[in-house]
């Protein structure tokens, strides 16, 4: 049987380890979760939200100590793993205050009948596969909100959180959930597509790369179960002609450095016009030469570690390539030395296709700036990439960048003028390589239910 050793990114050093499930082990725990589906499916929407609001509660009360283990596990700040928390305390409080009327069965009026009902009814036990950036909240985005349609959740986490995932599942637990509603499968991959292959699994979500996105698209729809896959991206921040100059620098440097650069929907390219090229660059890189890089417990570092030393390496050889195909070095760029897995605030000019910083998405604190002839060419560029999770505009003209947003962005989400992650109240997701399916805004609590009609008679 396989261990999973977690590290501490930061320093290097061990921290816990966790034995696999085998095959068998995992299995019942599936059935376990599916009998507590089978209770919990019955219960009214409202008695349901009412637990899910104490869930928030749970998680407040455990907060630093889950905020401290998920800054042990993955080198986030420590400030940054204590607001995640709280976003997910938030999550839930959302979750049980619009749950009820998200989910109540909705009258019709059909032609082949007196009346017909709409009813969202639970579908079962829903699989999520969870990346290792946002240890706590991607795990909650989903796990909530199947909750409170009344799925039952199983969890195969990333293995550097592993402890994570465990802490999360013992504070549901503490917090009122019942017993195996919410399970943590500690498994291999292996183990983990014959998890999606059970009968009793009824639907299957991933955050992660589009390699895996298509990779567990593929499993489940051999077995016919839906998905909703939040997948890579190589979101454009676009710095138009009219911008101003202080909130551009602000917003893009947040944008790319926000926890350590490893987010989905942080900016990675940053696609500036002429006519602001040359200011914007000089003032962008001042501010990521003046990052301070260190121990992510110091409220006063910056930028933390990588989560992990391939991770680092990884984005160091997309770096190498980029440069090797033409890109050039504004700042960072070089491996330091001493412990953890550190990579410097980098900026990345003359950014061009055939570079893995134009094309691929590169996960981690490094910046590619492009240089468009015009507003016009500024959208053109930004939409040329496989991936449409998210982006952003920055300009004086507020309802000139929201049509553009609107009619022209391809992409789930657009932020103008600021940078964002998520919020409960707006739908999340993306287009194209990026994935497909919502989470939040109250979509996601209907992804994996069924939308049953019910036709009455007249009589």
């Amino acid at each position: 049987m396989s261990t999973i050793t977690t590290v501490n990114p930061a320093t290097g050093k061990n921290l816990d380890s966790y034995e696999e499930l085998s095959r068998d082990a995992a299995f019942a725990k599936v059935e376990d979760c599916h009998e507590a589906f089978s209770a919990w499916k019955l219960k009214p929407a409202e008695d349901r939200a009412k637990v899910i609001k104490g869930l928030g509660q749970a998680l407040r009360d455990n907060k630093e100590e889950l905020a401290q283990l998920m800054t042990r596990e993955v080198g986030k700040l420590i400030g940054d793993s204590r607001d995640e928390v709280e976003l997910c305390a938030s999550i839930c409080d959302y979750t049980a205050g619009c749950g009820p009327a998200e989910l109540a069965a909705e009258p019709r009026n059909p032609s082949n009948a007196g009346r017909g009902i709409v009813t969202y009814e639970p579908i079962g036990v829903i699989y999520g596969i969870q990346p290792w950036n946002f240890p706590a909240y991607q795990v909650i985005r989903y796990a909530i909100a199947n909750l409170m349609a009344g799925n039952g959740v199983l969890l195969k986490h990333a293995s550097n959180c592993t402890g994570s995932g465990l802490m999360i599942e013992r504070i549901f637990r503490e917090g009122g959930l019942p017993e195996n509603l919410f399970t943590v499968l500690v498994i291999s991959h292996d183990v983990s597509d014959e998890i999606i292959a059970h009968d009793k699994v009824r639907g299957v979500t991933l955050t992660g790369s589009d390699t895996a996105g298509q990779h567990i698209a593929e499993a489940a729809g051999k077995v016919l179960k839906p998905t909703v896959l939040e997948l890579g991206s190589n979101d454009a921040y676009l710095v138009l002609e009219d911008a101003d100059l202080d909130t551009a620098v602000e917003v893009c440097a947040q944008a790319r450095l926000y926890n350590n650069g490893e987010t989905c929907i942080n900016g990675k390219r940053f696609i500036v016009t002429e006519k602001v090229y040359d200011a914007f660059l000089e003032k962008f890189v001042a501010r990521f030469e003046a990052v301070k890089t260190g121990d992510p417990t110091s409220d006063d570092t910056d930028l933390g570690p990588m989560a992990r030393a391939d991770l680092r390496e990884t984005v160091h050889e997309q770096v190498t390539k980029s440069v090797q195909n033409g890109a050039t070095i504004a700042c960072g760029g070089e491996i330091p030395d001493g412990d953890g897995a550190f990579y410097p605030a980098t900026v990345l000019t003359n950014v061009k296709p055939g570079q893995p910083a134009y094309d691929d998405e590169i996960f981690g604190p490094v910046a590619s700036v492009i240089k468009a002839k015009d507003d016009e060419d500024a959208m053109r560029l930004a939409n040329d990439s496989r991936y449409g999770l998210g982006g952003g505009i920055i300009s004086k003209d507020e309802d000139r960048a929201i049509e553009m947003a609107a009619k022209h962005f391809d992409t789930g989400m657009v932020f103008i003028n600021t940078f964002g992650v998520a919020d409960p109240s707006m739908p999340f997701g993306g287009v194209k390589n990026s994935g497909y399916g919502r989470e939040h805004g109250g979509f996601g609590m209907r992804e994996f239910t069924n939308a049953k009609s019910i036709f009455v008679g007249a009589g």
